[in-house]
């Protein structure tokens, strides 16, 4: 499985995506003949550059077919008349159809009214459509992107001077994880953002995998504090184990019910919270309590905060950044004389019963849960000889 890896320490943009991508090994003849098909009249050229330190590869769209906007319905017909490969098309349309959302939503508009100003423009289609043919052409399965350096301060629009992020960006980036750094500019477009919210697959740290190219995106200004640049990292995905970022949370609690705590734990489970403990504690004064701690998605955190404030009687909470190692594993479903049963298998061959699938198929039946999980094991051994 090829893996592309993009490093938005400074933002991310459509053409900054583009750069990144030929710097890493796209074929820039084969990516302007597919722009070319959109019928914009445009021109495309690459050069090599420096932002900082850094060489890096920056791509231009020049001349086209000026416009003052368009809607959603004139840029996926633009996409689909062309015969560019069917995943880059749907990937493209998956795009603007998600930016339309956002458009939609900050405006207050149905979708099919939505006027499309700059990311209507020649330059911004080009962006988009290139950045998913030079996924397409590299091979990439998998998309997976760090968290975005958005920026701060103000930009100028079409709808006047607006806040960084951008409203339109600010929607896109609902649940993902953000942050500003740098100088008081615009990093991370609407664009940019469209493209990493709707293919990456997701958001954290660089996944475990043999890397077998690097690229560099250059973006408009060259900056003192740091290299203005978009890293894509290309490579296929290894037998090690995952390595990911979590946020961990956690608070003592002195003054809460074990049916209190208990509810808790459901609803942050219910949350998307990967592990939730609790735990014995002596605290100050010599009182019993109880410490939760939540593992949870960095995109999820903030839901999860407020869950554990809502539902418990703490008045804080400890966040923190900790690196969690996962052995790649697969789901097998085995046949038991109670029912279907998922069991989830590691690479090395170990291998436990789906608790849920067991509890459930225990309920139903008026089985013994231990007789359930044995019968399962025994299954899994029994199909795998």
């Amino acid at each position: 499985m090829t893996i592309c890896y993009l490093d938005a320490f400074s933002g991310i943009s459509g053409d900054m995506t583009i750069g990144a991508l030929l710097d890493a090994g796209a074929d820039f003849g084969a990516l302007s003949d597919g722009l070319g098909q959109l019928g914009t009249g445009a021109q495309f050229r690459v050069e090599k550059t420096r932002r900082g330190a850094i060489s890096a590869s920056k791509f231009h769209v020049e001349g086209g077919e000026a416009k003052a906007h368009r809607h959603l319905h004139h840029i996926l017909a633009m996409i689909d008349k062309t015969s560019l490969p069917g995943p880059v098309k749907q990937n493209a349309t998956r795009v603007f159809q998600r930016l339309g959302e956002a458009e939609a939503a900050v405006h207050d508009v149905p979708i099919e009214k939505v006027h499309f100003h700059e990311v209507g423009a020649v330059d911004s289609i080009c962006d988009i459509v290139g950045a998913c043919l030079c996924l397409d052409l590299l091979g990439v399965d998998t998309l997976v992107s760090s968290a975005l350096n958005v920026g701060s301060g103000t930009v100028k629009t079409e709808h006047g001077l607006l806040p960084v992020p951008a409203p339109a960006t600010a929607m896109l980036l609902k649940d993902k994880p953000v942050y500003v750094r740098g100088p008081q500019l615009e990093l991370t477009t609407p664009t940019g953002a469209a493209i990493a919210v709707t293919l990456a697959e997701e958001f954290g740290a660089m996944p475990a995998m043999t890397v077998r190219a690097i690229g560099y995106g250059a973006g408009d200004r060259d900056f003192p504090e740091h290299a203005n640049v978009l890293r894509a990292v290309i490579g296929e995905r290894n037998a090690a184990l995952e390595s990911t970022t979590v946020t961990v949370l956690e608070a003592n609690i002195d003054d809460a019910s074990p049916q209190v705590l208990g509810h808790a734990m459901d609803q942050l489970f219910a949350h998307g919270a990967l592990d939730v403990t609790l735990e014995a504690l002596l605290m100050k004064k010599n009182r019993p309590g109880t410490l939760l701690r939540v593992i949870a998605r960095p995109e999820n955190q903030e839901t999860l905060a407020g869950i554990v404030f809502r539902e418990t009687s703490t008045l804080g909470l400890r966040l923190y950044k900790a690196e969690r190692r996962v052995q790649p594993r697969q789901i097998v479903e085995v046949d038991t004389p109670h029912g279907k049963v998922r069991v989830k298998v590691a690479d090395d061959g170990s291998f436990a019963p789906e608790y849920d699938d067991c509890h459930k198929l225990a309920l139903e039946t008026g089985a013994p849960l231990r007789l359930v999980l044995a019968d399962a094991n025994f299954a899994y051994l029994k199909n795998s000889r």
